[in-house]
């Protein structure tokens, strides 16, 4: 029992970002049912936490051959993502500084929040799920394919989005 205590996977920063990761994933599949402000608001605040507690992760190894299982259908991504951009209208979309084609460019490219938000959703749901399969192995290749994806893809996402959504609440 002490070597599971031990395990990576139990470690208190896993269990908060999974809690926040969880919470969040469900959220975002319910946006439909708040108000633009509330919604705006609530994910203000989800985002800076998930970023908190994404960056506090252990770095660990993963322990088997095969990459993660997907969960998150396209269907259910798109769901996500439509809703969002619905409830958002014209606050959807933000000039994006940080874009690797940016320096390739003549002009502004532009982005959107409902398609930040889906890919961190589709992250987050398929972390929490596959962390939730209570497979010690399978916990700890999630928190190590969770850390990675946090720092080479969906963590510049979430800042990213996050400026957009603070500049449609506080019209910036």
């Amino acid at each position: 029992m002490e070597h599971l205590i031990k395990h990576p996977a139990y470690s208190k920063p896993a269990i908060e970002f999974v809690a926040v990761a969880t919470e969040s994933a469900a959220f975002f599949e319910n946006a439909k049912s708040f108000a633009k402000q509330d919604f705006l608001e609530r994910t203000a605040k989800l985002l800076a936490l998930m970023y908190l507690k994404a960056s506090m992760l252990p770095t660990v190894e993963p322990m088997l051959e095969d990459e993660p299982e997907q969960f998150v259908t396209e269907q259910e991504y798109e769901l996500v993502r439509q809703h969002i951009e619905t409830l958002l209208g014209d606050s959807d979309a933000y000039l994006e500084v940080f874009h690797p084609d940016i320096q390739l460019s003549d002009t502004p490219i532009a982005m959107n929040i409902s398609e930040d938000i889906a890919d961190i959703y589709q992250q987050l749901k398929d972390f929490s799920l596959r962390y939730h399969t209570g497979n010690n192995d399978v916990m700890n290749d999630a928190l190590a394919y969770g850390v990675i994806s946090f720092r080479e893809y969906w963590g510049q996402k979430l800042v990213n989005c996050l400026r957009a959504i603070h500049s449609a609440l506080y019209n910036v």
